[in-house]
């Protein structure tokens, strides 16, 4: 699909010769064996956009933007609890459960990010524990959206690709998911450097979406896609993160890849969804829209990513930044709905928290 971009990249691109350097050396990691895959309908999912970044207590967020695969999520809704300044507790109701992964995008412009800090069931339902950062470190109040996803069986027709990996530091997997039933693995490099691998899913060129989350409790971290090596037997992610100096930094991390589905792993239904990768340009197979339009950008800060015929409430979107350096990217407001089109706005940092045109992977989907 074709893409219009209405600026030119500004910023250089170059990676930082010690973190190439790093990054070879990590493709030579030898990666630890993993438990045996769950082999993509998901079997519990929620998501949800908290749009009041000093909730009150039992704060139910914007409904046009929650969802879940409880019974009547309409009457049934998500519940969010602040429990100090830039820490929240998302309540997912009666999808309780264990594993899965958990992925988290700050919705601002001033470059507070948000990560997990950790999820878990509470009695008949699912808690998510979001934690947010400002550019110097500190817990910040923001807006943000947040997402659960749980999978297991094999998928139906018509098919499509999804893995998600929730990796500690060390590597060691606690839960995984591979639509092509086999074992996805993680192994740790130098520090703050991880090698992903997801055999059996998407092609010898880039094609899909892929969403990166730090998963810290103790402090502020941010993890982001570095390098993507796509293979016929499967793909490859570089995942790197950084503590909010901008040091390399081991934490734990999510990453979900998805390829003709949505961002929580179904494929049809949700009718409605779509992803972009920028990287200077456009891979074609990182372009998609499930109904067939043609998706458009206009690069800037923030940029703009318009999706025609998808754009359907209740819906979501999540970003992650791509690249070898400690910026980050998120949603600079949510995105907006006109004529079937969804407008979106990804927004990226430089480590000194000035927004910049710079990479980003981008997912949107409806639950319809």
């Amino acid at each position: 699909m074709p893409v219009r971009p209405a600026a030119p990249v500004r910023g250089s691109l170059r990676l930082v010769p010690l973190v190439l350097a790093l990054l070879a050396a990590l493709l030579a990691v030898a990666v630890p064996a993993a438990a045996p895959a769950h082999a993509a309908v998901p079997d519990r999912w929620g998501f949800a956009y908290l749009d009041n970044p000093t909730p009150p207590p039992g704060y139910v967020p914007d409904p046009s933007r929650q969802w879940g695969s409880w019974p009547t999520p309409a009457t049934n809704p998500v519940k969010v609890d602040q429990t100090g300044t830039g820490t929240y507790t998302v309540h997912f109701p009666l999808i309780a459960g264990p594993g899965g992964v958990a992925h988290a995008t700050a919705v601002n412009r001033t470059g507070t990010w948000c990560q997990i800090q950790g999820w878990g069931t509470a009695g008949t339902g699912l808690d998510v524990k979001v934690a947010c950062y400002n550019p110097g470190g500190a817990p910040d109040n923001s807006p943000f959206t947040v997402l659960f996803s749980s999978s297991t069986g094999t998928p139906p027709p018509p098919g499509g690709d999804y893995g998600y990996l929730y990796s500690l530091p060390s590597g060691t997997l606690l839960s995984q998911y591979n639509s092509a039933g086999g074992a996805n693995t993680s192994g740790h490099g130098s520090t703050g450097l991880w090698k992903a691998w997801l055999p059996g899913l998407g092609s010898s060129v880039e094609v899909g979406d892929v969403q990166v989350t730090a998963v810290d409790a103790a402090q502020g971290a941010r993890c982001k896609v570095a390098t993507w090596y796509p293979g016929s037997t499967g793909q490859t992610f570089l995942v790197a993160c950084f503590d909010s100096t901008n040091t390399p930094y081991d934490t734990a991390w999510t990453l979900s890849y998805s390829v003709k589905r949505a961002v929580h792993g179904p494929a049809f239904p949700p009718k409605s969804f779509g992803y972009l990768w920028y990287n200077g340009t456009v891979p074609a197979g990182t372009n998609f829209n499930s109904v067939g339009g043609t998706n458009t950008l206009s690069t800037g800060v923030p940029s703009a990513v318009l999706m025609p015929g998808v754009a359907v409430p209740s819906d979501h979107a999540q970003v992650t930044a791509y690249g070898s350096g400690p910026g980050w990217c998120q949603l600079a407001l949510p995105w907006t709905r006109s004529s079937g089109t969804v407008k979106l706005a990804p927004l990226c940092f430089n480590p000194g928290g000035s927004p910049v045109v710079a990479p980003f992977l981008l997912a949107y989907t409806s639950a319809f």
